[in-house]
């Protein structure tokens, strides 16, 4: 039964502004022995490779993995469970904008690899992909360049991870702002894969011309690429064929968690606090563009709700009474998504 606990609905005001910033980055450690990885040796169907084994300290490895997609080798960082001694699942934990290589991280800015530290699953943070959405691009972008997410992280990088850590695999995925609707596409594009999936302050559709301007400003104006070369001009079919809300129907079985702040300043929004990357001078201007960034995320989290529910597919839903686009409430939010997750990443292989 899908939990759905209210809060005040906001006006989508001026949504066509900045959209979902956030990324993962790699948790760096000194060298230790390496953890009990199962072989360095893998290939893909494709082709795509391990190139590399790295051993961080004694339960983080950062995997090297040429990408025969995109013809190039990205990382991955893990933190393998405290008990290896039989397959465990693994829970993919997908960065925002910044694709994981900027300061805006969840090891720098949360304690969700603490907290999933004692869980006995693999957390793989797929680093890299800025601005991309995580998406197959219809073209070689002059900025952003070759860029076959979906491939990647749905063909090419699941059976690498199974093989060299030895999983069982089951998988859950989760992501926060940009990539949204990128765990809800994968999840949607090979039914199975991840058997649950969470998403914080995501947007949820991407066709309609409120989505397609949110898409257009992440990729173009943050990013400096353009947005045709990913799905084209507005009217190509890529656009509804990647709207989590159009193809929601592809959903069913998979066990769902989506949550969203309103826009109105909340707990985490205050100058200097714990969770700001930016000096306390720039928080006003700061939580403005958070505000309507996070209505839009609202917006769009309400019109999924309503679809599941037409189709009668079960969710948990979240909507927080307060809150803008902010690592304070992603924190909470990973935590509060802990049971759905969970039970996915038990289910029977």
């Amino acid at each position: 039964m899908s939990i759905r606990r209210a809060g005040r609905r906001t006006m989508v005001a001026a949504v066509l502004a900045a959209c979902l910033i956030g990324s993962v980055s790699p948790a760096l450690a000194e060298p230790a022995p390496a953890p009990n990885v199962v072989t360095a040796k893998a290939v893909a169907p494709g082709g795509s490779y391990v190139e590399k084994v790295e051993a961080l300290d004694a339960r983080n490895v950062r995997l090297h993995i040429h990408s025969a997609a995109m013809n190039k080798t990205l990382l991955v960082d893990v933190l393998r469970p405290a008990d290896t001694s039989v397959p465990r699942p693994s829970l993919y934990l997908l960065n925002g904008a910044g694709g994981g290589v900027d300061s805006a991280s969840w090891q720098r800015m949360t304690d969700a690899l603490q907290f999933l530290g004692d869980k006995n699953v693999n957390v793989v943070q797929i680093i890299g992909g800025a601005w991309t959405f995580y998406t197959d691009w219809k073209s070689t972008d002059p900025v952003l360049g070759v860029n076959k997410w979906k491939t990647y992280i749905s063909e090419e990088l699941p059976p690498l991870v199974d093989a060299v850590l030895g999983t069982n695999k089951v998988n859950a995925i989760a992501g926060l702002s940009m990539s949204g609707v990128s765990v809800l596409n994968l999840a949607i594009a090979k039914p199975g894969l991840y058997r649950s999936a969470a998403v914080y302050s995501g947007l949820a559709q991407t066709s309609d011309p409120i989505g397609q301007n949110m898409v257009k400003v992440t990729v173009e104006t943050w990013g400096g690429g353009d947005a045709e070369n990913m799905w084209g001009p507005a009217d190509d079919p890529l656009w509804k064929a990647n709207d989590p809300i159009v193809n929601a129907e592809q959903l069913r079985g998979t066990d769902l968690f989506v949550s969203t702040g309103t826009g109105i300043p909340g707990v985490y929004d205050e100058p200097g606090g714990k969770f700001r990357l930016e000096k306390p001078s720039d928080t006003p201007q700061t939580v403005a563009i958070g505000a309507v960034i996070e209505a839009g995320v609202n917006w769009s989290t309400h019109n999924l709700d309503n679809r599941l529910r037409e189709l009668g597919i079960p969710a948990t839903f979240v909507y927080r009474d307060s809150g803008t686009h902010s690592w304070g409430y992603w924190q909470d939010d990973l935590k509060a998504s802990w049971p759905v997750l969970e039970k996915g990443l038990n289910s029977q292989p």
